[in-house]
């Protein structure tokens, strides 16, 4: 992303850490970020398009990091990054839920067709994944992380099973936290009956 775009992406967040989606003015976004109203608008289009643009932003950070956690510790590590995540960001809490509040930005998850002038490449007019989507992606990179090729078939379904699972737990402990000691991974590895460790 060009300096400026992500530049336009920070102050928009810091924003909204500030005052609600429809307190937040893009002119004050364009003033933090040290460019003008118009590079703002011609970056994004409109307050809908900074709005998409910074919910995909979050929600590719929150995918990179279960790529992250995959390599680092399997299920049980992606489970609690997805957690972790979610606490720590009410944008990605939002689109891995769906619960939006009026605090947020609550911009329509299918395509929004566009007159804008802005490149296509840089525009956010593409469906926004919801949480049933996201469930898919983060089961789909965990089996293709995970899997062991040449497996006959019932071990990958068990294996795309467990992978969906674990991020359904995972998903429920956003929610609702685990009570007790080793969280949201230790809850996933005794209900997949899995060694610490172990994917």
């Amino acid at each position: 992303m060009p300096a400026a775009r992500e530049s336009l992406l920070d102050a928009a967040y810091t924003a909204l850490a500030r005052r609600p989606w429809g307190g937040v003015r893009m002119v004050d976004v364009a003033a933090v970020a040290g460019v003008s109203r118009q590079t703002l608008y011609n970056e994004f289009g409109s307050k809908e398009g900074l709005a998409r643009a910074l919910v995909r932003r979050e929600a590719d950070a929150y995918l990179a990091g279960v790529d992250r956690a995959l390599k680092e510790g399997g299920l049980d590590s992606v489970a609690e990054w997805t957690v972790a995540s979610a606490r720590r960001n009410p944008l990605v809490r939002a689109v891995l839920t769906g619960c939006w509040s009026e605090r947020l930005p609550s911009p329509t998850l299918s395509a929004v067709p566009s007159s804008s002038s802005v490149p296509a490449q840089r525009r956010a007019d593409g469906p926004l994944p919801g949480p049933g989507d996201f469930v898919a992606s983060v089961r789909d990179r965990s089996v293709a992380a995970l899997g062991v090729p040449g497996v006959g078939k019932s071990e990958a379904e068990a294996l795309a099973r467990d992978c969906e699972v674990a991020v359904r737990l995972a998903l429920s402990c956003v929610l609702a936290p685990p009570v007790g000691e080793g969280g949201t991974g230790r809850l996933v590895r005794e209900t997949l009956n899995r060694p610490r460790g172990a994917t």
